[in-house]
């Protein structure tokens, strides 16, 4: 039988809400306090105008692994499919790969049309996206397996394409799903699922994670064999309203889908997120102010089977988040893990 995957704690580095200097510093800071990974987004625009930042990940990446020495580093995530070439994401992995062999990990979802559409891109059904997504799969694989890739697909093509410098073991790839799709894809092909916290329990027990079981059932692999990854959306402070207030900048994430959909403009996403309570934009987030409260909170996650959380907090003082995490909640975690 295979051993237990060990579990894992990770910061979730938001260049949403922070410029690439201030974020850096965190994920440093985060590395210090005893986090196990650091995820990026990589974001054209932010959910919101006004104090929005979107650094971009790809640079940042290289910066953040050079200033770190045993962070797990990678995005979640990143669409190989419509702004980057998969072919360009397959030779910026090998070469972090290359550079920091065993480190990093490359992230990919099918995307969302507010980093796309900015750029002129035709934004496609959810059909065309998941189609697109998979043969980036492939051809990103080719190209770390084989060299002089002759590659004509439906949407993307390579003549004699080679990655010249490639790391002896390939970054693995993680694959994003929200629905039951692409959720089987992780499980068939991927090194990692990643998914996101905070929604009715059902999707996960009665969707994604059944899902997952049949993805990997069709590869023959053990589940033990996959990384089963939750952003985890937490605020946690002494100050229960704080705790509350910090949530509004994220209220894009409390829309539904049928709110924000078409919505591009990241004035108008920020609009309408404002115009939300702050029970509403709090609904994602764990919000506590008692550390036991929180820790039996988190560990339903760790219940339920995932293997690494990636906890995301909305405040803007990310340095205090990070030490009261160091201290007070991964000890508790990782005793609970254990």
């Amino acid at each position: 039988m295979p051993a237990a995957r060990p579990i894992r704690f990770g910061y979730k580095a938001s260049a949403e809400q922070f410029g690439p200097r201030e974020l850096l510093d965190y994920s440093v800071l985060a590395e210090q306090s005893g986090f196990d990974s650091v995820f990026v987004s990589d974001h054209l625009q932010p959910w919101r105008h006004d104090g929005g930042h979107a650094p971009a990940a790809l640079p940042w990446l290289g910066a953040l692994a050079a200033s770190t020495e045993r962070v797990t580093i990678g995005t979640s995530v990143l669409t190989p499919t419509f702004r980057y070439h998969p072919a360009l994401v397959a030779q910026a992995f090998a070469t972090l790969g290359c550079l920091y062999p065993g480190r990093i990990v490359l992230g990919i979802g099918s995307g969302e049309s507010m980093n796309e559409a900015p750029l002129g891109i035709q934004w496609p059904e959810p059909k065309e996206r998941f189609a697109r997504l998979r043969e980036a799969i492939d051809l990103i694989e080719l190209l770390w397996a084989k060299e002089r890739v002759d590659f004509e697909g439906t949407y993307y093509r390579t003549d004699c394409a080679t990655i010249y410098d490639r790391p002896e073991v390939p970054v693995p790839i993680y694959i994003a799903g929200s629905g039951p799709a692409a959720t089987r894809l992780a499980g068939r092909r991927g090194a990692g699922f990643i998914t996101t916290s905070g929604k009715a329990p059902t999707l996960y027990t009665d969707v994604l994670l059944p899902a997952v079981r049949e993805g990997l059932a069709k590869s023959g692999r053990a589940e033990s064999e996959l990384d089963l990854l939750i952003e985890v959306k937490v605020s946690f402070d002494p100050d229960h309203a704080r705790a509350m207030d910090d949530t509004r900048f994220w209220g894009a994430l409390a829309l539904s889908p049928e709110e924000k959909t078409g919505v591009e403009d990241p004035v108008e996403m920020q609009r309408l997120a404002d115009a939300l309570p702050v029970e509403r934009t709090a609904s994602r987030f764990i919000v506590s102010t008692d550390v036991e409260e929180h820790v039996a909170a988190i560990r339903r996650y760790l219940d339920l089977g995932f293997t690494h959380l990636v906890f995301h907090a909305p405040g803007p003082d990310q340095a205090a988040f990070l030490r009261r995490y160091g201290e007070e909640v991964l000890p508790r975690l990782r005793a609970a893990g254990a």
